[in-house]
């Protein structure tokens, strides 16, 4: 086989796929039940919950898709990156209490208990749906992207197929805590070897900002965009950006499920803080690179093809190496976290209440067997992407049709005390068929709305559907407010007496701070 990498890179690798099967299979021995699988054992602190959320979130496919993007349209999408402290500070104080405090296994459990077991189907199968065919599926593409790059002659159906393989046997035995203790190694290869780049980079442009600003386009560097902007247009960092955040860092199996798995309250909280701490970091290391590509490597065809040639260009022998094996990590713990939240939505939402016997070790044994079937069904479905303009509009777009109702039954219902089981599903049922119908009418021209404000447009349309069917049917039950519906007591639950620097509270006012100092640097 053709390859542009050294035996030096090759034995990083390989020693990196070592490291990372053996981590896998070491949990494995202690995963016995059902909660270990799924939840590690309710064990978690949150150092490894921050940089596993971190790590899941920082796909191939993001890095991928945001430094095509940086190149073709300008910095403008990395607002999904750095923005997400604020949905993040969002469900440290309302979303990660009433999860824990109902000791929920899965997010659509928590449907069920606050409205009925209807939306929790419903919202399972989407979830399901979407994590396996966009999150999955996109990163295997975006992985095979990259090795291409370094192994010419590899065949995309064969690789997608290999690294789904790899990922979801060591998922399949040692469940989340294999899961959460490699996606911690994965985000600390990623943020070192990408530093490393972009430092390399920044040198080629002398280590001046100025020399940056000035060799992109006008307005490159701005995230405020006017209404005709094809990247994100300024109603749309207003609508769809923070609903989209909201959706994926408050409501996402595939992210919370780590969360769950936290040993109490207060690691829950501090990880998830960690982890918009975290979120800053890709505005620097992987978006800025790929507009400061723009002068280095200009007339590239494929905004997908820009991260590989940066790293095949740019670094040299051993931090190849070095960024390939956080590549192909960043890949499997994708892969890893998504294999292992639908798993555990298949077993805990449709199977186990159909066969109440089961025993936790059955539950488990449930759990190993789905997350090989979704494997095979991910690995099959990656190749098709490639048929796509983009992998980010593939992944931004996919996501727009499904966040509003989604957004709406949790954000609204949350507070709005009269919201009931009829209004969610219905909500979910109708305001998911008109985001479809939207995103048709959008590839035959008729409905021209950029799908980010179409984001904000259908929320307001699920919001009016919730809002009147469940006014139009009966109230819910006390069963069904009490503990499930926010109370501003929870804000500060746990951290009675506690010194302001273990307060989480602090830390995210400074969080905060941070997020709109950039957003004002990058007006």
């Amino acid at each position: 086989m053709n390859t542009i990498i050294s035996n030096t890179d090759l034995i990083i690798i390989v020693g990196y796929f070592a490291l990372v099967l053996g981590l896998g299979f070491y949990f494995a021995r202690s995963t016995k039940t059902g909660e270990d699988l799924f939840l590690g054992g309710r064990s978690f602190g949150w150092g490894l919950i921050g940089l596993s959320l971190f790590a899941s979130n920082i796909s191939s496919s993001t890095i991928i898709g945001l430094t095509g993007a940086a190149y073709t349209t300008g910095i403008v999408n990395s607002v999904y990156e750095w923005m997400s402290g604020l949905p993040l500070i969002v469900a440290a104080l309302i979303f990660v209490p009433l999860y824990l405090k109902n000791r929920v296994t899965t997010i659509p459990e928590y449907l069920e208990k606050r409205f009925d077991r209807r939306s929790q189907l419903f919202f399972s199968a989407v979830s399901i749906f979407s994590t396996i065919l966009i999150e999955t599926a996109g990163a295997l593409y975006a992985g095979t992207l990259v090795l291409k790059a370094f192994f010419p002659d590899i065949i995309m159906w064969q690789t997608a197929f290999l690294l789904a393989f790899v990922a979801g046997i060591y998922t399949a035995f040692g469940g989340l805590k294999a899961v959460v203790y490699t996606d911690s190694i994965q985000a600390i290869i990623l943020i070192v070897g990408c530093s490393i780049m972009t430092w390399i980079l920044f040198g080629k442009m002398d280590y001046s900002w100025s020399n940056v600003i000035n060799a992109a386009p006008e307005g490159h560097f701005s995230v405020v965009r006017p209404l005709d902007d094809p990247g994100i247009p300024w109603p749309g960092l207003i609508l769809g950006v923070p609903l989209m955040g909201f959706w994926y860092w408050s409501t996402n199996q595939y992210i919370i499920q780590r969360v769950l798995g936290a040993r109490d309250l207060n690691q829950a909280r501090w990880g998830v803080i960690l982890a918009g701490f975290l979120k800053i970091l890709p505005l620097f290391i992987m978006v800025i690179p790929g507009a400061m590509a723009i002068s280095l490597y200009p007339g590239l065809a494929n905004g997908d093809e820009v991260f590989p040639k940066l790293v095949t260009e740019v670094l040299p022998v051993g931090l190849i190496g070095l960024v390939l094996a956080g590549l192909i990590s960043a890949i499997m713990s994708s892969v890893d976290s998504a294999l292992n939240s639908s798993s555990t939505l298949l077993v805990i939402d449709f199977i186990a209440p159909k066969k109440p016997e089961l025993t936790e070790t059955d539950i488990a044994r449930y759990g190993r067997i789905t997350t090989i079937i979704l494997m095979f069904v991910a690995a099959l479905w990656a190749p098709q992407i490639q048929h796509f303009t983009g992998l980010w509009d593939y992944l931004q777009q996919m996501f727009s049709i499904l966040v509003p109702p989604i957004a709406v039954i949790f954000l609204i219902g949350v507070f709005y005390k009269r919201g009931n089981g009829h209004g969610a599903f219905w909500t979910l049922v109708i305001g998911t068929a008109a985001g479809v119908l939207a995103f048709i009418l959008g590839e035959m021209g008729i409905w021209t709305l950029h799908y980010t404000i179409n984001v904000g447009v259908m929320f307001f349309l699920s919001t009016i559907i919730f809002i009147v069917v469940s006014n139009l049917t009966p109230q819910p039950t006390g069963e069904q407010l009490d503990q499930l519906t926010f109370k501003k007591v929870y804000i500060s639950e746990g951290t009675e007496g506690m010194p302001w620097y273990l307060n989480y509270k602090y830390m995210m006012v400074v969080l905060a701070g941070l997020i709109f100092t950039i957003l004002y640097w990058l007006w």
